[in-house]
């Protein structure tokens, strides 16, 4: 596969794969440790006949993202973890309108200010609920810098794929890590290019809400000759606003299973060194580089060690967990908060003897202390 050298760090890649993935439009507000993200593709939009804005907040950053999604442009905001929070209740409205769009969260310390600077993975059980009501929430998350580009180039296909929101976690180590990754060809990712499906039969026929029980709406671009309503509320087949109890009972169990009956297309994962181990971590983001060197040394040591990270967070790789969950005794989840994912792999593997190595001081969990805690166990 042919491939192409950039040097940058983990949010100026997120940038530059958003315009590569065909973005024209990021509304943002600038949020440390994420705000190089906006400062790249402010940038590169007007290269390509694209636009950005600073709004003046979150709040409307992701109004003026959906605006720009329901006219039928792939569309991006970048925020940290307090801004997640000011854009869950319009989260929530693009899941209701099923309008697409992506979202790079470039995880810090928190809860509220809590260490701006400072590198935490505190958001894994935000970016499974954003925003209240029932759904089916879709995240990714980069594990290096590399991915930084190509899950950002993945969460728009996806997005368009199921017609909402889609979540890329980054954090303050990978996004302000400065080194060389090796990216797909722009012709590529040119081709690779999913486009979202449209109507292009009479307008009388077209009703965007009515579609197969696992499948998403299909919203042509406004101002294209097609009438339809967006709402947040509950909806019919034509988006008008709607009380009656069997669509609503319809519609809210598709947003779940349009995600859930067909996982396998949005599950992704790496396996590094599983393939004899007798000791397993579970580690993502800018952690599993930690993990995967700490793994070096343990084998160097005569212990069987290996990791499974999850790329896709949510929905969570589950049937993969349990595979190995049942056949390795000793599991060990590393992360950098108290335990948000732990709780994911004790439910999908069905057992509370899951170790945990966990910090949350702001500073990154080193190979030491993973080798250290796995010789515990």
């Amino acid at each position: 596969m042919a491939t192409r050298e950039i040097i940058s760090t983990g949010n100026e890649l997120a940038a530059i794969a958003g315009v590569d993935a065909g973005c024209m439009f990021f509304g943002g507000y600038p949020l440390t440790p994420s705000s190089e993200i906006m400062h790249e593709i402010s940038d590169l939009l007007p290269t390509v006949g694209g636009t950005c804005i600073q709004m003046e907040d979150e709040i409307g950053a992701i109004c003026a993202v959906i605006g720009a999604g329901m006219s039928g442009v792939r569309t991006m905001t970048g925020t940290s973890g307090p801004g997640m929070s000011l854009k869950a209740e319009n989260l929530g409205l693009a899941q209701m309108a099923e309008v697409p769009l992506v979202c790079v969260n470039v995880m810090r310390g928190g809860p509220s200010t809590g260490l701006p600077t400072r590198v935490s993975q505190g958001d894994i059980l935000q970016s499974k609920n954003p925003s209240h009501g029932d759904y089916k929430s879709i995240t990714l998350c980069a594990g290096s810098l590399a991915e930084c580009y190509t899950e950002v180039v993945r969460a728009f296909n996806i997005a368009d794929r199921f017609m909402q929101p889609v979540i890329v976690l980054l954090d303050e180590t990978i996004g302000h890590m400065h080194g060389k990754a090796m990216l797909p060809t722009l012709e590529e990712v040119k081709n690779g290019i999913v486009p979202r499906k449209t109507f292009d039969g009479p307008a009388e026929e077209y009703f965007p809400y009515e579609c197969e029980p696992t499948e998403p709406a299909v919203l042509n671009p406004m101002f294209k000759g097609y009438r339809y309503h967006f709402t947040g509320l509950h909806h019919d087949r034509k988006g008008f606003p709607t009380e009656e109890i069997e669509t609503c009972r319809k519609l809210i169990q598709r947003l779940e299973d349009k995600v859930e009956a067909h996982k396998a297309e949005i599950e992704s994962y790496e396996e590094f060194m599983m393939d004899d181990a007798e000791v397993m971590i579970i580690a993502y983001g800018s952690v599993s580089l930690a993990a995967k060197e700490s793994i070096r040394h343990l084998r160097k040591d005569g212990i069987k060690a290996g990791l499974f990270r999850p790329i896709t967070i949510w929905p969570s790789p589950a049937e993969k967990i349990k595979e190995y969950t049942d056949k390795i005794e000793k599991v060990l989840v590393v992360e950098l908060n108290i335990g948000q994912y732990h709780s994911e792999i004790q439910r999908a593997a069905s057992r509370l003897d899951i170790e945990g190595l966990f910090k949350v001081n702001g500073r990154p969990i080193s190979p030491y202390e993973i080798v250290t805690k796995v010789k515990e166990l």
